[in-house]
């Protein structure tokens, strides 16, 4: 019985959370944007191409043209210090004139498109939380975590040969993303900052309707969860501190 209770306190003083050590790892909580300012700034970005009878691997004769235009603007306020909500909206348009493009894959197996044509509208609007920190004892660099939730809605066509009005399929869109986007700020005045971010990781839900020459309907959704971090989804922003 005596054993029996020496293990018994032995396991009650390892479990006993007032006995574990804590480290002390020196961080220390400093101001780096404080309360009671407001933040607004955003994000545009556009890209365009431009194929003239292109050849690449096995994809031959290419002939398109086409853009991708996006703008974000967003507005928040620090009710604490390093600490900001706010919102955020987005357009999105993307455009895409497929004139010709071959698909070579052997002899017995070649894919022609021609005459494709696709148009997208999109907007979104975010409620955001953001929390900053500052890189050591710095004023000027630090980190930021902003954690979303994202309502889009999106109308689109895209048709096949003379691309007439009512011709092709009609999609509309609905999606909700609740994620989060690390990036870093520098100030570059007293009132102002770069920021460089990474793509939004979280979840992804969406649903979709099409109704293909006005006649057939169909239905599509699609459920997503991205956890990767894609440097190839860098976004530069700048943002005014009031």
């Amino acid at each position: 019985m005596c054993l029996f209770t020496m293990l018994a306190t032995v396991s009650a003083s390892a479990i006993n959370p007032h006995r574990v050590q804590r480290i002390d790892r020196e961080i220390q909580k400093r101001v780096f944007i404080p309360k009671g300012q407001w933040m607004v700034g955003g994000a545009i970005s556009y890209s365009e191409h431009n194929e003239d009878n292109l050849n690449f691997t096995v994809l031959k004769n290419v002939d398109a043209l086409g853009y991708d235009f996006k703008v974000s603007p967003y507005v928040g306020y620090f009710f604490q210090n390093n600490l900001a909500a706010g919102i955020r909206m987005a357009y999105n348009r993307t455009y895409l004139d497929l004139g010709n493009l071959d698909l070579n894959l052997g002899e017995d197996f070649n894919i022609n498109l021609d005459n494709v044509y696709y148009l997208e509208h999109k907007y979104e609007v975010a409620g955001f939380f953001r929390s900053y920190m500052p890189i050591g004892s710095s004023k000027i660099f630090g980190l930021f975590n902003e954690c979303r939730l994202t309502y889009g809605y999106a109308r689109g066509k895209n048709s096949t040969g003379s691309g007439a009005q009512y011709d092709g399929t009609f999609e509309t869109a609905h999606n909700l993303e609740i994620g989060f986007a690390p990036g870093m700020t520098a100030f570059v005045t007293d009132w102002s900052a770069v920021e460089v971010s990474v793509g939004v990781m979280g979840f992804n839900f969406k649903w979709t309707d099409q109704k293909t020459n006005q006649i057939e309907d169909g239905k599509r959704r699609v459920s997503s969860g991205n956890f990767k971090i894609n440097l190839f989804s860098i976004n530069i922003g700048m943002t005014f501190y009031l």
